[in-house]
């Protein structure tokens, strides 16, 4: 009897030691789950609306969908347009989630005002530049102000552009309409050509100095840059919030020895207005973090300053206001 029992308190001792063995091979549930794959997030796909080949928007857009698609979790292309207000209407519409417009015509969408038909629903992340009006005729061409385009072949830009509806206004305002001139609605690099070739007199383009095209024309014409006088600036910036009195400094473009005073409006990103905020947030701070490296695409970009980039011409969207208040630029 005495030696049953000790077989079984030996068996015993053996299946315990087992239970330990094994259970100390078996790892806790907390380190289970710390061993597991973090999941994947799903990426956001982003579309830029930039502009026409040739000018500051569809550099600065390619850049800004390269330094997107550099960040974790979103994969970002640019797409060239007819600029602003085909940008308002894209983004709008949501067939593009951001992209550029010139703060007149971003006012405007949002307000209603033609060329908009309705109110277009948009928000601005911030204002990316300012932007001069450039208006250039070639050296003997007879024009030395904005009055002397009467009877000449005059491109005004891509029609539904921002700079059209820029050239539409400096127009009235000097008392003139599109039936003054034989006006042409050519695209930058359309423009660029013709008045190379000798087929338009003059030309309006709204970008970011120095301008790829006026650059392009400068080495093989003679070029001209019209000024506009004081008072037609004044007058137009009075009249609009989105516009103020600037200058195309001497010495930006060859032949061009003196400043030229210009009408300036600004450049900013729009989005739809029902963009998520977080979304918004993330688009903002990364490329205020990537300023370097969107200057090496086009220098425009280091005119981004957060400590006016958030005075924009229509509603400041919440998750942009949100990187601002943190940076302490907007209160």
């Amino acid at each position: 009897m005495v030696r049953k029992q000790s077989q079984w308190l030996l068996i015993g001792a053996v299946m315990l030691a087992l239970l330990v063995v094994l259970a100390g091979c078996t790892p806790p549930a907390a380190e289970k789950e710390e061993t597991k794959k973090e999941e994947p997030t799903e990426t956001v796909y982003l579309t830029f609306a930039s502009g026409s080949v040739g000018g500051a928007y569809y550099s600065l857009g390619g850049a800004i969908a390269d330094t997107m698609s550099r960040t974790p979790g979103f994969q970002c292309v640019s797409e060239s347009t007819g600029a602003s207000i085909e940008n308002g209407r894209l983004v709008g519409s949501g067939e593009s989630q951001f992209g550029f417009m010139m703060s007149d015509a971003a006012y405007k969408a949002a307000s209603g005002i033609d060329p908009f038909k309705e109110k277009v629903p948009l928000k601005a992340l911030f204002t990316v530049y300012p932007a001069p009006q450039h208006i250039l005729t070639l050296k003997g061409s007879g024009i030395k102000s904005v009055l002397d385009m009467k009877g000449k072949r005059v491109s005004v830009d891509a029609a539904g552009s921002g700079c059209e509806a820029t050239s539409k206004e400096i127009l009235k305002a000097m008392g003139m309409t599109y039936d003054d001139i034989k006006v042409a609605f050519l695209s930058q690099p359309e423009a660029a050509t013709a008045i190379k070739d000798g087929n338009v007199d003059a030309l309006f383009w709204n970008f970011a100095y120095p301008g790829a095209v006026v650059l392009d024309v400068a080495s093989v014409r003679d070029i001209e840059l019209i000024p506009l006088p004081e008072d037609v600036m004044d007058k137009l910036a009075a009249e609009f919030p989105y516009y103020r009195k600037g200058k195309i400094p001497a010495g930006t473009y060859k032949g061009v020895d003196e400043d030229i005073p210009a009408l300036e409006v600004g450049n900013v990103i729009v989005v739809h207005e029902d963009m998520d905020d977080e979304l918004a947030y993330t688009i903002t701070k990364t490329l205020f973090d990537n300023v370097k490296s969107l200057a090496e695409v086009h220098p425009a970009a280091l005119q981004m300053d957060p400590e006016t980039a958030w005075q924009t011409s229509i509603d400041l969207h919440p998750g942009a206001e949100k990187y601002f208040k943190e940076l302490g630029t907007m209160k």
